[in-house]
């Protein structure tokens, strides 16, 4: 399989998650996301959550759209951020003793936003 093709496929992949998970925190109240058992979000209020969710939503939609419009450069950027965004996320998990599968699923979006940063910046970028 061509790098470029493969890489579609996992950016499409991490902007599904993100944005699944930003509509969630833009969709429901800090009750019922803990309710669903999302329980590190006791640590943030809802204007935290709310900007949280606008970050993944914003982070998913800058991974696919830009370089649909040849404007490529943005994509690595997302890809960065979201991977800031990941490394804060696992270190709440951490720090809440919430390693399985929490933490352990942040490290794999964190790889995945790196990998995708690294070729898009360089060998595959647009």
């Amino acid at each position: 399989m061509e790098p470029n093709t493969w890489l579609w496929i996992l950016a499409g992949f991490l902007a599904a998650l993100f944005l699944g998970t930003g509509v969630l925190k833009l969709t429901r109240s800090k009750d019922e996301i803990i309710a669903e058992g999302l329980t590190w979000a006791e640590d943030y209020s809802p204007r935290q959550l709310l900007a949280l969710g606008w970050a993944e939503v914003l982070g998913a939609v800058a991974l696919v759209v830009p370089p649909l419009l040849g404007v490529g450069i943005i994509a690595p950027i997302a890809a960065v951020c979201l991977a800031l965004l990941s490394v804060g996320a696992f270190v709440v998990h951490v720090r809440r003793r919430e390693f399985l599968p929490d933490a352990l699923r942040t490290i794999a979006l964190i790889v995945m936003c790196v990998v995708l940063a690294y070729w898009r910046f360089g060998p595959e970028a647009f």
